[in-house]
């Protein structure tokens, strides 16, 4: 594409053609991202064919929801695409925390306790855990529910040395494990598959009957394989992520070994019931098509993960993963050392974004954080982080979190326009 069309945007030609040249380095990386878009994409492919699908199953299904092929149709896709034994796909669930509290509340019990091991979870979770908790809000802590947090390394890896040392004895104390395979508002690596297969190994060489759970949020088709196949028994992610492509208008998963994700379903709807209940109301279509296009969307996020932490790396800015590091989720930091220059940035995705470019993102209070979020998201879908958005905490060293993007010249757009706002501020 010439500048010619850019410049409509008031992108400034040396943006352009600084951006040009970050982008030509990114293409080895983008071969990549492309074969494991090919082969995930046949993966799901062949799970519809598999599951034998049809139109008659996009019916609006209500009430009790028994016998809901579309739902059950949908449920068996996603197991077969994470290599799951069951699945639990729901349009009820509003958010990723609410999924995750789901499985968490349903698989653990009063006087049990678990490990975090990948440091601290994400804010909107610590009220269901009971971190820092004042007053009664029946979180796990309330249900005699006990934690510990195993801290991350200085270099912000999973402490393994210490992971072994606690699961060297077969008399653990821990039921379960939880692990947090995004990076959170913390300036860590995403957990890749061969780092998260370490971790199962090591818990389950000495602790076999040990429950591993994960938070895949912001994972899903990352890699060829899900995390099920390297040791995880069961996990967790929201629909208005990864596998729901910009499509599925809310809704989140539970993937996982029979018995424990019927738990989660009986948590979620009654004991006696789980799964058996819980209406698609005719949303079995959008969730199919999702999950469908779901390997193209990631693709397209990845890319334009990498080509930001190229410019913004050439710019002199710390950024994490480097363009060209294996990755374990979509989302791209970008330290700016200064609140104005992570304020500017995230206006500039806001105004390239599809929905409501004509408002700009200011600092606020957000429920769930202990300080003010400035947080970009013109999505056709509230919260939707497949689609372009860009977030971060007003506190040092002041973060842009970048993640989606349902094409890829959004993306391009909105880091040229943030070049030429960060150029402003210097």
């Amino acid at each position: 594409m010439s500048y010619e069309i850019y410049r409509s945007f008031n992108v400034s030609q040396a943006a352009y053609e600084t951006s040009k040249v970050a982008l030509n380095e990114c293409k080895n990386s983008f071969e990549k991202i492309d074969k494991i878009r090919e082969y995930n994409q046949l993966r799901i492919n062949k799970a519809f064919n598999n599951a034998q699908i049809s139109s008659a199953d996009f019916q609006i299904f209500s009430g009790y929801g028994y016998s809901d092929t579309g739902r059950e149709a949908v449920e068996n896709i996603f197991a077969e695409v994470f290599s799951a034994e069951q699945a639990l796909v729901r349009i009820q669930f509003s958010s990723g925390t609410q999924v995750l509290s789901t499985m968490l509340k349903g698989i653990l019990r009063p006087h049990d306790r678990f490990l975090i091991v990948s440091g601290e979870v994400y804010d909107t979770l610590k009220p269901t855990i009971g971190i820092s908790q004042t007053e009664d809000h029946a979180s796990l802590k309330d249900f005699l529910i006990e934690y510990d947090q195993l801290d991350l390394t200085a270099e912000g890896e999973v402490d393994i040395k210490t992971l072994k040392s606690i699961f060297s004895s077969k008399n653990t104390k821990y039921k379960a494990v939880y692990i947090q395979r995004s990076r959170g508002y913390s300036i860590r690596p995403a957990l890749t598959n061969k780092k998260i297969a370490e971790i199962c190994q090591i818990i389950k060489d000495k602790n076999p009957q040990t429950i591993i759970m994960l938070d895949n949020c912001y994972g899903e088709l990352v890699e060829r394989a899900e995390p099920l196949k390297y040791g995880v028994d069961i996990m967790a992610g929201s629909l208005i992520k990864n596998p729901g492509a910009g499509i599925a208008p809310s809704g989140g998963y539970i993937a996982g070994k029979e018995h424990l994700v019927e738990l989660c379903a009986e948590h979620m709807t009654a004991t006696g019931v789980g799964s058996e209940i819980g209406p698609s109301l005719g949303f079995s279509k959008s969730i199919a098509q999702g999950i469908y296009l779901a390997p193209q969307m990631v693709a397209t996020a990845l890319k334009i993960a990498v080509f930001a932490a190229k410019l913004f790396a050439r710019e002199g800015y710390e950024v994490e993963p480097e363009f060209d590091d294996i990755r374990g989720d979509i989302v791209q930091t970008i330290n700016f050392g200064d609140s104005n220059k992570l304020i500017k940035f995230c206006q500039s995705v806001q105004e390239s974004s599809a929905i409501d470019s004509q408002y700009a993102p200011i600092p606020s209070p957000m429920p769930g954080y202990d300080c003010d979020i400035i947080m970009a998201s013109g999505s056709f879908t509230q919260g939707s982080s497949i689609e372009l958005s860009a977030d971060g905490p007003l506190r040092p060293p002041y973060t842009a979190f970048l993640q989606g993007g349902l094409n890829f010249e959004s993306g391009f757009l909105a880091c040229m326009r943030a070049l030429d706002k960060l150029w402003q501020e210097a």
